[in-house]
């Protein structure tokens, strides 16, 4: 039995981070923690969607530099190489090329109505480049090269989906069952950590104030640090409350990473003041943080492994993703490779 046949038993998962900045608090919660529990259940890929990074200018050994910390951090955080495929984008040409032929199905209409390219193009008006206008196409390629079933999603990339899904329906209208329609796969709980100096707002590796996000690599010392600066409110009351947004986030943190519900969690606090809060906060992500670090320290010691974890898992993406570019290939009428 191939790679291919094995590997497509299984519901397939797709989901990818960019290694801009430092992954946060606010992506293990939101994202990590949940990849996790679905490696036994699903057919999971997780790529470093380095590709998506060139929309803004990176520094070249930088992106290189995130890029391997990244694959890192999945690997250390409790993804197994050997489970999933954890691999970069740029390491699998299909995403271009795939990526090409169908913004040729993508019309200028659904492009204009990202509002993360408007919102993205407001940040950055000095570089509003194409790439990032067609961002959701080559979104769409990456989810369906891989005949993904399930996108794990949270609220700001739902309309990315929704366009993937259109141009996929669109695709097989015109040519019969071409792709898989994906389904969003959105976590119940802990799906959205805001940040800790504006909790109406989504905690951000990208936010300028460092204080606003913890990141997954931070030291417990800073963790503490940042957690008491953190952003609470005057009425001196531990509730679960859209009113009291600073609290509500603190709670959000702490019942994802102890698995406790938010019932529980208040009721411990009942009699407590916002210092004991911010103090079992801290402790409790210093503790959850703690394994993901000391893994990520041996797995940078040891750059052989990791190489080869690279090369294996780019060579299973390339497999899995070349049965879907030549399916699309033979449809549109490209010339056989011989």
């Amino acid at each position: 039995m191939d790679i291919v046949q094995k590997e497509q038993k299984k519901q397939v998962i797709f989901s990818g981070m960019q290694p801009t900045g430092f992954l946060t608090l606010g992506n293990y919660i939101g994202a990590l923690k949940n990849w996790i529990g679905l490696q036994d259940q699903y057919h999971c890929l997780y790529c470093i969607v380095d590709l998506h990074s060139l929309t803004v200018r990176q520094d070249p050994a930088n992106l290189r530099k995130r890029s391997r910390e990244v694959l890192m951090q999945y690997i250390a955080a409790g993804l197994d190489p050997e489970k999933n495929i954890i691999f970069y984008q740029s390491h699998v040409p299909a995403h271009s090329e795939l990526s090409w032929i169908l913004s040729c199905f993508t019309y200028m209409g659904e492009l204009n109505r990202m509002t993360q390219f408007k919102e993205k193009a407001q940040k950055n008006e000095s570089n509003v480049n194409a790439g990032l206008f067609t961002y959701p196409v080559l979104m769409a390629a990456d989810i369906l090269l891989y005949q993904t079933d399930l996108v794990p999603v949270g609220e700001d990339q739902k309309q990315h989906l929704e366009i993937a899904r259109d141009i996929a329906t669109r695709f097989n209208n015109i040519y019969g069952d071409v792709f898989t329609i994906p389904e969003g796969y959105i976590p119940k709980v802990g799906a959205r950590i805001m940040s800790l100096q504006d909790p109406t707002k989504k905690m951000s590796k990208s936010d300028e104030n460092e204080n606003g996000y913890i990141r997954i690599l931070d030291e417990p010392n800073r963790i503490m640090n940042k957690i008491k600066r953190a952003v609470t409110d005057s009425k001196g009351q531990i509730c679960y409350s859209d009113e009291q947004p600073g609290i509500k986030n603190l709670l959000d943190i702490y019942c994802s990473l102890r698995e406790e519900s938010v019932e529980s969690a208040v009721d411990h606090f009942q009699s407590k003041g916002y210092g004991d809060l911010k103090k079992e906060v801290g402790e409790t992500i210093v503790e959850a943080l703690r394994p993901i670090q000391e893994k990520f320290q041996e797995l940078e010691k040891n750059k052989d492994y990791i190489d080869q974890i690279i090369k294996d898992n780019g060579d299973k993406a390339n497999a899995l993703a070349q049965r879907t570019l030549r399916k699309v290939q033979k449809k549109v009428g490209f010339p056989p490779r011989v």
